[in-house]
Formats: structure tokens, sequence, C-alpha cells
């Protein structure tokens, strides 16, 4: 069929349709999400090489960095727009879009960013990305299409995608303000971690979620005090919402009241009214980049706090592999992988560890039972709906993985040992919640010795030395335990 004819039969078609009718379609096929190509289709090859070529060869010209914009956009699903004067390059989705300004020579003058409704801003974080060099980072660029688009990717219409984020930016903003609350001038940023009320936030940057920095182990803290600027490994989860097949009341403006604390200390909120919120199929989430084993009671207090009690029947909570087991068990696995990149299936429970100036220490881990207090399970997103909650959910947090790090000190990736010969040997037993004691030889008697230890928060440990009532007392008291300890 020609073109003609088929433009007639178009018209006829749709002729005696008012022009309302039309306008609903419109709006119709445009929130219906895009299609990304399948790796599986009949051009899969063919568009898999014209990226690797393009990837490798280096982008000198106008022309070529227009086609890397292009090839890299379409690869996250989004349309791509050149300006008249050929100097512009306009990424577009339904809910926002990106503006790459050029030279006639390629390199990128500026990068902006408009969400739906909101003015174009200049975004620091993607003109860096093109000053590295000549190759230019269109690998990270592509990272940031796709975070921004995840900012969306809750159900519904552009407007319900457009409350979803507004719930998001009100959120950010009373994190923000929660930050402020009780925190002076000259506070730094490993007190902030450690003691925050929110810990240290790094706002959201286009894409790239808002993260919460809010526990760093006593040995990164000292690390902080010998070498200033050192890079340190801080604890840490993103911030950001996610779809659900339930609805949740949210709030779409900031609920805190001034910036100032209630008469309890806690921070005090507008209540949660029609004006202020609305119903989305949707939550905000703590993610974390690797999933924490924590205690069930932990995972309890959560749900008591977040309300969010009847999202996972089971244990209520995004658990991975949704299945509890020792907690000492999960705290090993989580370790082993970390350090040496071990499956998670392994069952070791006696590791070496080699100290400065003392004799070798042989640890086993008594991973105890599956009952209720002394199990656990990998907890890698937690959800809420309320900016009340996230303070007493970041204590929680910081107790856990407090805790995580005592038992995780006694785990090494040496399993063997070749010299037997001065061996101090430990068993670390889990006692309830996160208590657990510590037994070994006396060192001038054949009993056994025990110490208790109880961390009772994230900055407080109580120890205990247990020992037979015949044997020589130990120049050790409880308190000197306890400061060793948490240092």
């Amino acid at each position: 069929i020609s073109t003609n004819d088929l433009m007639e039969q178009l018209h006829l078609k749709y002729k005696q349709k008012p022009w309302t009718e039309t306008l609903k379609l419109v709006h119709f096929c445009m929130d219906k999400p895009l299609r990304r190509p399948v790796s599986n289709v009949p051009d899969g090859p063919l568009q898999s090489c014209m990226e690797k070529i393009q990837r490798t060869l280096n982008a000198k010209s106008l022309f070529s960095v227009m086609n890397r914009l292009e090839s890299v956009s379409k690869q996250k699903g989004l349309n791509t727009h050149v300006s008249p004067s050929g100097t512009a390059c306009y990424i577009t989705s339904n809910m926002f879009y990106i503006e790459v300004q050029l030279e006639k020579d390629g390199t990128v003058i500026d990068v902006k960013l408009a969400h739906l409704g909101e003015a174009p801003v200049v975004k620091l974080i993607f003109s860096q990305l093109f000053l590295f060099d000549r190759m230019k980072n269109y690998d990270a660029f592509g990272k940031i299409l796709e975070d921004l688009l995840n900012l969306y990717q809750t159900p519904g219409n552009s407007e319900m995608k457009a409350k979803g984020y507004l719930a998001l930016q009100a959120l950010e903003k009373d994190l923000y303000s929660m930050s402020l609350l009780h925190r002076t001038q000259d506070v730094n940023s490993v007190t902030e971690v450690l003691h925050g009320k929110v810990g240290h936030l790094v706002p959201r940057t286009g894409g790239t979620p808002m993260s919460i920095e809010f526990y760093i182990s006593p040995y990164q803290v000292l690390e902080a005090e010998l070498n200033p600027g050192s890079q340190i490994c801080v604890t840490k989860a993103i911030v950001t919402i996610e779809g659900t097949d339930t609805l949740h009341k949210l709030p779409l403006s900031p609920l805190l009241v001034d910036s100032q604390a209630g008469e309890d200390g806690n921070p005090a909120f507008l209540p949660l009214t029609d004006e202020l919120s609305t119903d989305l199929s949707a939550f905000f989430v703590f993610k974390f980049h690797q999933s924490i084993p924590m205690s069930s009671s932990s995972i309890e207090e959560i749900q008591r706090l977040t309300g969010m009690l009847l999202l996972f029947p089971r244990l209520r909570i995004q658990i991975t592999g949704l299945k509890l087991a020792p907690l000492h068990e999960l705290i090993v696995q989580s370790t082993l992988q970390e350090k040496c990149g071990e499956d998670l299936s392994t069952h070791k429970s006696c590791f070496f560890v080699s100290l400065p100036d003392c004799p070798k220490h042989c640890y086993f881990i008594n991973k105890g039972s599956e009952k209720s207090d002394l199990a656990g399970a990998l907890v890698s997103k937690i959800p809420f709906s309320h900016p009340k909650c996230v303070p007493g959910v970041i204590e929680i947090l910081r107790h856990q993985v407090a805790y995580n790090g005592l038992i995780s000190s006694c785990v090494s990736e040496k399993h063997i040992n070749e010299d037997d010969s001065e061996l101090h040997y430990f068993e670390v037993v889990p006692y309830r919640n996160t208590s657990f004691s510590v037994l070994f030889l006396h060192p001038e008697k054949e009993n056994l010795a025990c110490v208790a230890i109880d961390v009772r928060t994230s900055r407080e440990v109580q120890c205990h030395l247990y020992l037979n009532p015949q044997d020589p007392t130990l120049n050790s008291s409880d308190d000197f335990i306890a400061r060793a300890v948490k240092r």
C-alpha cells in the first residue's frame, strides 16, 4: 500500500473522532512504559557490535559526540533530539530532560537537568564526567541516566510518578533539617556519622540517591585521627523510593516544624493530613550495598518503628532469601564474603588471627541455634513511610553493626595454622540479642575463664570477667576490659 493511500485511510478512520479523544489517546500512549531493547532480538548482535565500536573509538568531533550521547540514551530507553544549531543534545523522557550543550569541536560546555514542572538546573556532576579526558566517561553518564529513571519506577501514570518524586524530595528536605538539629558549627564528619540524629547526609545529585553514612568502626576512627584525609570505610545506606503493590500515605511536602525538637527532644512533625500527603503505590526505602546480618529482635524493633507490619507476612521486612539462620553464622559468612570473596555456603568456624607482639590467637565461633533470640537474617533494605522513624532506625542499625564488628574481628581468611606453638584458644559464644561471651583457659590454672560482653548501644559496651572462685584473680578490672573492647 502506498504512503498516500495509507494516510488517506487514517484520515477517514479518525475523521469522525473529536479532538479531545485524540488527546486522551496521545496522553495514554505517552504514559505507557518505554519498551527497552531485548538482547535476543534479531539485530541484537549488530547493536552490540556498534556499541563496542563506539566505546572503543575516541569521540573527537561534534558529530561523534552526538552519536555517543544518542547511543547511551537509547540503551537506557530514552529519546534524543538535536537543536537546530546542532550544538545541543536533548535527552528526554516523560518525567525529565537533560540538555547537553557543546562547542563546534565536540567539547561539552554545560549539562542541565530539569524534572517535570521544574526549571533546568546546571548539574556539575554531569559536566565533570566529560572533563576527565577526550575519551569521555560515557559509562558513568549512562549509570546516571539509569539512576534518574529509577527515581520514577513507581506504578501509575505520569501524574502519580511525579507525586512519587515530590514525596522523595519532601523526605530529603526533612532529613536535611533533622541533620541540623543540635548540630554545632565545628562538628567533624566522624562525629556526625557516629552521633548525628540521621548520621552524615550526602545529598542526591542528579539521579544518584541521597546516602546516609551512619557508622565507622573504632579502627577506622583511629585511622582517621592518625592519617587525616585518608580514605576510610563508612557503613552507609541509600535513601530512595520504590513501587509496591499496596497503597501507603506519603508526605508531599516537608513535615518538620521549624527544624526544632519537640518537648521530648525528638523532632516535631506536622500531622499527615490529606492536604500534605497522598496515597501512593510506593514506600521510602533504605538500601544497603551489602546485606547486613541483623538479629530477629532488631528486625522486630524496626518493624515497630516503621509500622510496616503487613508488607512481608513472614518477617515483614525485605530479607535476602527470606530465611532465618543463626546470627553468628550470618556474620561469619558475610565477613568472609567481604574479606576474601568466599562462597556464602562456607561452614568454617575456626580462625587464626595474628596480633602484633602477641602469640597467635585461635577463635572458635560458636554459631548458636536458630531459636528466636539467637537467630537473624540478612537485611538488604528497610521500607518506611514517614521521616519520624529515621533516627530510631539509624540507632538500631548502628547498634547492630557495632555488634557485628566485634564478632567479625575474630574472623580471618586463615583457617589452617602451620604452627601450633604458643597458641591462645578462645571460644566466642552467643548469649542473647547483642550479648556474647568469650571463653579461654586461665593463664595460671587449668580452669576456664569467661568474659561476658554486652553491647548495650553502638557507644556503650559492658564487660564482666568470671573466674573460678578458687583461681587467682587477674590484673584486669571489668572497667578496663570494657574500655579496651570499646577502643
